[in-house]
């Protein structure tokens, strides 16, 4: 499916707002409401829509803390990377994983109620033995700076 600039429209608007109505939307893209949902329709069957879901304010639920991890793997053959992945993705505080370049392996970014329980899950993964030869602790202070949506309009032109 090649993408149109109402395309790129459609997919910015609903990035950031999962709620909005087709009228509203179609509005916006300057659609009749019938082919915007058509559209839309078709963005999800083509996989360029893969999900809606909420964003929560996890401040009003209480602390969090939040670390980016550098995790180096002592051996770099295929066997060990899906070894350390298959680990890996069954952590719950994991809530993003990036294999990267430069001087370590992941970049792995934890969300935790408090550092103890961010240090045992560390502990937990060193004791199942997955490759890791060295890991670094980066702890979040403040995020003043966190956007949810991509600027597509910028990012793509058609």
């Amino acid at each position: 499916m090649k993408l149109d600039r109402i395309d790129l429209k459609i997919l910015s608007e609903l990035q950031k707002n999962g709620r909005i109505t087709n009228v509203e939307l179609a509005e916006l893209v300057n659609l009749s409401p019938s082919p915007c949902l058509m559209r839309v329709k078709k963005l999800q069957s083509e996989g360029y829509i893969t999900n809606y879901s909420a964003q929560i304010d996890v401040s009003k639920l209480g602390q969090t803390l939040t670390v980016f991890t550098e995790i180096t793997l002592k051996n770099h053959r295929q066997i060990d990377f899906a070894r350390f992945l298959s680990a890996i993705e069954k952590v719950e505080a994991v809530m993003e994983c990036h294999l990267i370049s430069g001087g370590y392996d992941y970049l792995i970014k934890f969300v935790t109620p408090d550092i103890g329980e961010y240090q045992s899950t560390m502990e937990r993964l060193l004791d199942l033995d997955i490759g890791i030869e060295k890991y670094f602790s980066f702890v979040v202070l403040k995020s003043p700076i966190v956007r949810t949506y991509l600027p597509l309009d910028s990012m793509f032109r058609v």
